[in-house]
């Protein structure tokens, strides 16, 4: 057994699994501790490094990209101190930290464990039921479905729809940025019906998405959405699966370009129908639906993207 205990954590290595255990001390982030404990398999570990300092150093694991929902959903976007795969280490223990680099990588050699892509995932992800109370509202996944129930700040235009409710067989991606405390942040939800709005200019804003919770509050609390689109990813299809199903050659796209243009824009004409409606409702002014309206229009004039892969760095 290889095992280093800090106060920021601890990683233990019994030589087929790496179980990582956050620390309970104060500056441990939120997220951490409420995540979890981690087990990692083996044959889910692309490389481990650690990386001394003067004063403190780091052990630095890398899953292989598609082994860990987690990543998959966040994107390498975790903040250093909430991201799992990092550990603190004290000047001190540095020879320990070495020794648990060196055990695991001779396990990764013996065991001939390959670096490629992963065609499952390998972790299991949060446990469901899990609910989120963030500054947009609350989003809460019982493993089948989403549900949303808007706060009392969130835009009218999110109000007026009611809760969101999604199942997961609609969905096709999970769009997850974290509130910097600079910069708002977004849990979206794509779903069948807009398969190509996930170009930022060809969308609404998450302050006026009602798939989308707008993070704007507390960075600790609403980085606790990742739990969510984490869990929500797990319990979708693998990306190599996505990926099969989306075929390889080039005219295949180029053959399923006009198809995409045309569901963009079904999504984008049920968007203003919809729009239209809470306008002539009296539930939307006409400043607001004046804005909300352009932003749509904009997305025609974008048209369809797609979204570039997600890489363990």
């Amino acid at each position: 057994m290889a095992e280093i205990i800090q106060r920021d954590g601890s990683w233990a290595f019994d030589g087929t699994t790496v179980r990582i255990t956050p620390g309970l001390h104060r500056s441990v982030p939120l997220f951490r501790q409420t995540y979890g404990e981690i087990v990692v398999p083996l044959e889910a570990v692309a490389g481990i490094v650690y990386e001394p300092e003067r004063r403190r150093g780091r052990l630095r694991m890398c899953l292989r990209e598609g082994a860990d929902p987690l990543l998959q959903a966040t994107g390498g976007r975790l903040p250093e101190a909430a991201d799992p795969y990092r550990l603190l280490v004290d000047v001190d223990r540095s020879g320990l930290a070495e020794y648990v680099v060196e055990e695991i990588r001779n396990a990764l050699l013996l065991d001939q464990v390959p670096k490629e892509p992963t065609r499952s995932y390998l972790l299991p992800g949060p446990p469901v039921p899990v609910s989120v109370r963030s500054s947009d509202g609350t989003v809460s996944f019982d493993g089948a479905r989403v549900r949303i129930d808007w706060a009392d700040t969130s835009d009218r235009v999110k109000r007026a729809t009611g809760p969101r409710i999604i199942a997961v067989g609609d969905l096709v991606q999970v769009e997850w940025l974290p509130n910097s405390g600079h910069e708002d942040g977004f849990l979206r939800f794509v779903t069948r019906e807009t398969p190509f709005s996930n170009r930022p200019a060809s969308k609404l804003p998450a302050e006026k998405d009602p798939f989308a919770l707008d993070l704007w509050g507390s960075v600790q609390r609403d980085l606790l959405t990742a739990l969510v689109a984490t869990a929500v990813t797990a319990r979708m299809p693998h990306p190599s699966a996505q990926a099969d199903a989306s075929g390889a050659g080039r005219p295949q796209r180029r053959a399923a370009a006009v198809p995409a243009q045309a569901d963009h824009h079904d999504a984008l004409l049920r968007r203003l129908r919809e729009l239209g409606e809470l306008h002539r409702d009296g539930v939307l002014t006409d400043e607001e639906f004046a804005r909300t309206k352009a932003v749509i229009l904009r997305g025609f004039q974008e048209g369809p993207s797609s979204a570039g892969p997600v890489r363990c760095g």
